[in-house]
């Protein structure tokens, strides 16, 4: 994949503050300290377009970002930090949900789980909700490179006798490694409808 631009737009917390819907966004989804804005520096060959931190909850805002001039790749808000201000957790809920429902651009998105832990109940409920929804979703598995490829394969059989859900169905992803990061592009052509030589 061959990224020839790819810059930050704007941050916002409502609708009036989105940038107009006029090209195709693919969005990022996951608890908080998941990975989500190492993963998109990654996909995009950026070391710092999206600010990462040590501190879960540091994304606080919908964040969009324009890719070739062509796409957004949007990073929302983290989940399930307990330790957050609890008018930020009420905002965060909301927030995701606002942009999901209303964004008439969307075109899909990518729940991220960490692959050393167990899915939980939110990521159980915004799952089930996106399927309801018939909105493209795909689930990847971060930080694979903790452990060795039999280890990695492991957890992947355990989530899928937790989940239901097919080996095939996850995207084993590695920030450090770029493990999955053609995996990922794949998809999101597929979901927006841009050929990847575009992208």
């Amino acid at each position: 994949m061959h990224i020839r631009s790819a810059e930050f737009i704007t941050s916002a917390v409502k609708a009036a503050q989105y940038p107009p819907p006029d090209f195709p966004e693919v969005a990022f989804v996951g608890r908080s300290n998941v990975g989500k804005s190492s993963m998109i520096n990654c996909l995009v060959q950026r070391k710092s377009l999206v600010k990462t931190s040590q501190t879960p909850g540091k994304t606080q805002l919908v964040n969009f970002f324009l890719v070739n001039e062509c796409m957004r790749l949007v990073d929302l808000p983290g989940y399930g930090y307990a330790k957050a201000p609890k008018d930020v957790q009420r905002q965060w809920g909301p927030m995701i949900e606002g942009y999901i429902v209303d964004r008439p651009n969307l075109c899909g998105l990518f729940l991220l789980m960490d692959i050393r832990r167990d899915v939980r109940e939110e990521e159980e409920r915004i799952l089930e909700w996106l399927v309801s929804r018939r909105m493209p979703v795909r689930l990847v598995l971060t930080k694979t490179d903790k452990f060795s490829r039999s280890a990695g394969m492991a957890r992947v059989q355990a989530l899928v006798k937790q989940t239901g859900l097919r080996a095939g169905d996850f995207i084993l992803f590695s920030s450090k490694t770029r493990q999955g990061r053609e995996d990922v592009w794949q998809w999101i052509s597929s979901m927006t409808g841009i050929h990847e030589e575009a992208l």
